[in-house]
């Protein structure tokens, strides 16, 4: 009982991890679906190949260590050592193949540009037949039931556009756009990953993806598109002037202000978001203030500057405001 006890709980542990907002075998979507069902087909056919030579080899072996027939062992390498494994892996690699074209579908109609950065992700929404996007950042939003066309690329080096409960991934390169699609089954909270290394912040270049039913998506969507409102109330009215007064609207924009900067991620509805920096902090009074005063400390190598300078109830301000763009 110790024993089935110790080689069962390896075992209870790593299926732990097949589940949960960033598992591949935890589909939320259409093409995480296929995936899965490829992965335990690549599974099984792995485990009757690995059963069938183990025990060709057990019983040339130890059942029969004689030797054997000139044409017998002729047979056995042939048929056993060439021929079977090939037909297998054949078989395999036809099913894997045969995916493919589904994995590229074209989107129902919304198109998402997506562009890597350092490190961060700069959002684009085009609804069908729109002149003009409708620009976020570091966050997808999706309508269950509709296949989403993205197209992805990436700014000074190579990054991997990932979401593992909702399908495949795609590798994203500077100059050059590559294109995928996406369509989520199942309203959640998923988790996306740059799979490529791209530099000192690369394990902390995450985004949220939150796949919503169609008609919410619609008002989430018409919502972004729209100005950020007034700061309400004297601390946030403080941290308006604060934002302006720093100069931070030459990296960053929130429309409906003077804020136009393109360097950095739209702030337009940022308290809106479920994180902050990619996916590095939450939304918090307290992150927000502590983001602000070093972002170099929780995200190595990012171009914000420091503000720490500004004294704690600045932060304060400065993070009532921001929390307020909803």
């Amino acid at each position: 009982m110790a024993r089935l006890t110790a080689l069962l709980l390896p075992l209870l542990l790593l299926l732990a991890g097949c589940s949960g907002r960033q598992s591949a075998l935890g589909p939320g979507g259409a093409d995480a679906q296929v995936l899965a069902v490829l992965f335990f087909v690549m599974l099984g056919g792995a485990v009757v190949l690995w059963l069938f030579m183990n025990g060709l080899f057990y019983w040339a072996t130890r059942r029969s260590p004689s030797a054997h027939s000139e044409k017998g062992s002729f047979l056995l390498i042939v048929i056993g050592g060439i021929l079977f494994p090939t037909v297998v892996l054949a078989a395999l690699l036809s099913y894997g193949l045969a995916i493919l074209p589904d994995q590229r579908a074209p989107g129902d109609g919304l198109t998402v540009a997506v562009r890597g950065e350092q490190w961060w992700w700069r959002v684009e929404y085009w609804p069908e037949g729109a002149e003009a996007p409708i620009r976020t950042a570091n966050e997808i939003r999706l309508p269950v039931g509709a296949r989403t066309e993205f197209r992805l690329d990436s700014h000074r080096v190579i990054h991997s556009f990932w979401v593992p409960a909702l399908g495949g991934k795609m590798d994203m390169f500077p100059g050059r756009e590559t294109r995928m699609s996406l369509e989520p089954v199942r309203p959640g909270l998923y988790r996306g990953q740059c799979a490529e290394f791209c530099g000192e912040s690369h394990a902390w270049m995450a985004f949220e993806v939150e796949a919503m039913e169609p008609a919410a998506f619609d008002a989430w969507l018409a919502h972004e598109a729209s100005d950020a409102r007034p700061p309400e109330g004297a601390e946030a009215q403080r941290g308006a002037a604060l934002f302006a007064a720093q100069g931070c609207g030459a990296c960053h924009a929130v429309r409906g202000t003077e804020a136009v900067g393109q360097v950095g991620p739209d702030l337009t509805h940022v308290g809106s978001r479920h994180s902050l920096g990619a996916g590095r902090l939450g939304m918090a009074q307290e992150d927000l203030m502590r983001w602000i005063r070093d972002p170099a400390a929780f995200k190595p190598g990012a171009e914000m500057p420091a503000y720490d300078h500004l004294s704690e109830a600045q932060l304060s301000d400065l993070a009532t405001y921001l929390r307020g763009l909803q």
